[in-house]
């Protein structure tokens, strides 16, 4: 699962992201509001664990301006405001759980589970001849199921799930292989390998777009 923080506090952000991440969660860690919808553009969230009181941009304007753009990544609110009406304001604005502050590390990791798990999404896609199941993370091209790499996956679930858009390079190096130190031609060399499994211009690229499956 992939976890973006958003959390100011220097000590509390460093120590959730270490937690996280020995539990076998991919974390990136914002300190600064103001990058909120900038990193969006560029990666892809299961679950936003979200601060309310930032500097700069406050996290109910985040949240808000998050759902006005149409995005409907699972938002958890982690904060020490805990009255009834903060509660309420952030579940109007589109909230989908609220953790107060001090909490309990484990409990936080169950809530985030139990968010994405709660997410519907579909898991039979077809695209022409190629079926993807993405709850079984299977691959059928023809009625042939298709073995691939576990990265190769990665890379077909990414681009499948946002079809009809150019993904970045930068995004799949982030969904995929998170802080591993790879460049760009391992991408290349990925998407080339996936090439020869799926029918002609199934994967589409653009110089300086990136890649992208049509709907």
């Amino acid at each position: 699962m992939r976890v973006l923080l958003v959390e100011d506090d220097k000590l509390l952000g460093e120590s959730l992201r270490e937690y996280l991440r020995s539990e076998g969660f991919f974390v990136d860690w914002l300190e600064d509001s103001r990058e909120f919808f900038d990193l969006l553009e560029v990666s892809k969230y299961d679950v936003i664990i979200l601060d309310l009181m930032m500097p700069h941009v406050s996290g109910d304007e985040l949240l808000k301006g998050l759902r006005e753009k149409g995005n409907n990544t699972p938002v958890l609110i982690l904060t020490a405001k805990g009255s009834m009406e903060d509660k309420e304001q952030c579940f109007n604005l589109g909230a989908d759980d609220y953790l107060t502050k001090p909490f309990e590390l484990r409990e936080l990791t169950l809530r985030l589970k139990a968010l994405h798990r709660r997410v519907v999404r579909e898991e039979n896609i077809k695209i022409g001849n190629v079926e993807v199941d993405l709850k079984n993370s299977k691959v059928y091209v023809g009625g042939k199921d298709i073995k691939l790499s576990r990265k190769e996956w990665l890379i077909l679930k990414y681009l499948v799930e946002n079809r009809g858009r150019f993904v970045s390079t930068e995004e799949l190096l982030n969904y995929v292989w998170g802080d591993e130190p790879v460049g760009d031609e391992v991408v290349r060399a990925h998407i080339k390998n996936l090439r020869k499994f799926l029918p002609e211009d199934f994967i589409q690229s653009k110089r300086g777009w990136g890649y992208k499956v049509e709907s």
